[in-house]
């Protein structure tokens, strides 16, 4: 009888322990999660660039913009000079932005800061007499900057009829000391003040105090009056819930006599990603010198730099990106 034998040591098995599944599901598990990595990265850094793009895009049409109304500045309807305000991230200024043959008021500022103005006057019937001032409650931020222009009228035509300026009872200077006339029926002897000092806590005070040879008998508006006093008080502040807007307001001419209205102004934003540590504004004068002065940069402005940080996340990359034009204002180059 012949015998069979089976030899179990060469069958070989060709399946899978279940570890050897484990690990390969593992394995495959991990490769799918790095490839969608990848795909994710890369689709949010491809977004990303592409609102990089379209807000520097939105920044360069709005300088462009800027610097076509700014070189076009003239004076206002109402007879306000062509800058009316000139901060490091804030101005206002008149243009006729949309050629229709009427100058607009318009302000361009940073989404940090906000403005505003408020005008008063005040009359002495005394000879000698004084009248005051007061502006209170109009910051709802943190101040950065105020100051006042001050005009006169009254019997201010000679050398020793003058008035001294006080605020918050410490003198600013003496007006009309010169270049005045008696009784001129028109504001006169002009000057402008910082008086960021004296704002910071929400209030100041401004005294008009006339030198004793001042005489009642000037009649323009207010009969036997010896001086009228008004008072623009101009202030910045910064608003830190606006963000970084770049934002623009527009005010059309309204009325006789003509006026500016806050209630009627349009507002854009021009972009939203504005991240600028530098000035946005910076003001120079005929001879290419820069202008810090604040009052100075009203008057002797012939250019102005308009300089835009843009930057939709300043977290991620790439680097911001930087924008910079001027403008020559073409009425003020003499």
């Amino acid at each position: 009888m012949k015998k069979i034998v089976l030899d179990v040591k060469s069958k070989k098995n060709f399946g899978f322990t279940l570890i050897e599944i484990i690990v390969a599901i593992t394995i495959f598990s991990l490769i799918i999660i790095a490839i969608s990595s990848l795909i994710i990265t890369a689709y949010r850094s491809q977004s990303y660039t592409w609102q990089q793009s379209i807000a520097v895009e939105e920044a360069r049409r709005g300088i462009e913009t800027m610097v076509r109304e700014l070189r076009q500045s003239r004076d206002g309807e109402n007879g306000a000079y062509p800058i009316e305000k000139a901060g490091d991230k804030e101005i206002i200024f008149y243009s006729d932005i949309d050629k229709d043959g009427q100058t607009e008021k318009v302000r361009y500022f940073w989404g940090g800061t906000n403005s505003g103005q408020q005008t008063q006057e005040c009359v002495t019937f005394l000879r000698g007499g004084s009248c005051s001032i007061n502006f209170s409650n109009f910051l709802t931020g943190a101040l950065k900057s105020a100051q006042i222009k001050v005009e006169l009228e009254g019997d201010l035509g000679a050398s020793n009829e003058y008035v001294e300026i006080f605020a918050n009872g410490i003198s600013l200077g003496n007006l009309c000391v010169s270049g005045c006339t008696d009784c001129a029926g028109a504001w006169q002897g002009t000057a402008a003040f910082d008086v960021t000092s004296y704002a910071e806590n929400n209030s100041i005070s401004i005294l008009a105090d006339a030198s004793s040879r001042v005489d009642p008998g000037c009649n323009w508006i207010n009969p036997n009056h010896s001086m009228k006093v008004k008072v623009e008080f101009n202030w910045a502040e910064e608003i830190v819930s606006l963000g970084n807007n770049l934002v623009k307001e527009v005010i059309e001419p309204t009325g006789n006599p003509t006026e500016y209205p806050d209630a009627q102004k349009k507002t854009s934003i021009i972009t939203s990603y504005v991240h600028n540590d530098p000035p946005i504004f910076e003001y120079f004068d005929k001879n290419g010198d820069q202008i810090l002065d604040y009052p100075a940069r009203l008057v002797d402005t012939k250019v102005i730099r308009v300089f835009l940080v843009v930057d939709v996340d300043a977290n991620k990359p790439p680097s911001p990106f930087e924008l910079e034009s001027s403008a020559t204002l073409r009425n003020l180059e003499q």
